[in-house]
């Protein structure tokens, strides 16, 4: 009835790399790459992470700033 261990690890790291994928795919990569560091660096930590209270450290700016450049960069919020 209840799963084992690794079957439950198993199904959060396909569901972490499900979430990645979606945000690789649905990601701006132009905009991404014109953006100056450390902007682009946290914009690319969070696409691989999901991440956005380290990513708006990296980049040195309050969340709600770096939220708005997370939206332009068309970085989704994968629940």
């Amino acid at each position: 009835m209840s799963n084992s261990l690794e079957e439950i690890v198993e199904g959060w790291r396909r569901e972490d790399e499900e979430a990645r994928e979606a945000r690789r795919r649905s990601a701006d990569w132009s905009y991404i790459e014109r953006q100056r560091e450390p902007i682009k660096t946290a914009l690319k930590l969070l696409v691989e992470t999901g991440d956005l209270w380290v990513a708006a450290k990296i980049a040195g700016l309050p969340i709600d700033e770096f939220n708005k450049i997370r939206m332009k960069a068309k970085i989704p919020v994968v629940v």
